[in-house]
């Protein structure tokens, strides 16, 4: 009688699937968390936004999670699923307004920075800060999708429905005008040596 119900429908049983926690997907989505929010902080212009937009990936992929043997890069899948929620969520009416871009909310710096090292580098991440935000939205989608979704050109193009050349022009131009920024007295290799 201790057993009754054990393997009722509705209840898996008892070794059929792992427990959600230990699902490979938990591990992989909270390791890119920060990384994934500082981005669609990016795309979505405040943090309460890109939050919701991270909460509503990690269920996207939750409900994907059977698919997740045949994914090659879990990284750009996950960045992925993140840009199209954006992209969702900038389509939706109660979004559309305009939102700043809040300095603070922009990046978040890596669990494992040290102080000091954080002060070393704040002037430049705030350069860093106002360029990406002064970029164009298909350049800062490119810039953003490469560098922390960590997607190939052609799988940026894919998921953009643009041609791969467009792609690395886009992306070519963003990095020209962050580095105009980031190092505004050494030329860019438009201007020569």
């Amino acid at each position: 009688m201790g057993n009754r119900g054990a393997n009722s429908p509705g209840r898996p049983a008892p070794d059929s699937a792992p427990e959600p926690a230990d699902h490979p997907l938990v591990p992989a989505f909270h390791a890119l968390r920060d990384e994934l929010v500082s981005t669609l902080v990016y795309l979505l212009g405040n943090r309460d936004d890109a939050l919701d937009a991270a909460q509503e990936t990690f269920l996207k992929c939750w409900r994907a999670r059977e698919s997740l043997a045949e994914v090659q890069n879990v990284r750009a899948w996950i960045f992925r699923v993140g840009m199209n929620t954006a992209r969702d969520h900038q389509r939706s009416a109660w979004s559309r307004r305009v939102k700043p871009l809040l300095g603070e909310d922009l990046m978040l710096p890596a669990r494992d920075d040290t102080p000091g090292a954080a002060a070393e580098d704040s002037e430049a991440l705030e350069r860093l800060r106002g360029a990406i935000s002064q970029l164009r939205q298909d350049e800062k989608e490119v810039f953003l999708l490469r560098q922390n979704g960590d997607l190939t050109y052609e799988q940026i193009a894919e998921l953009r429905g643009a041609p791969v050349g467009t792609v690395k022009t886009q992306m070519r131009s963003a990095l020209i005008k962050l580095r105009k920024v980031l190092n505004p007295h050494e030329p860019t290799p438009d201007e020569g040596s």
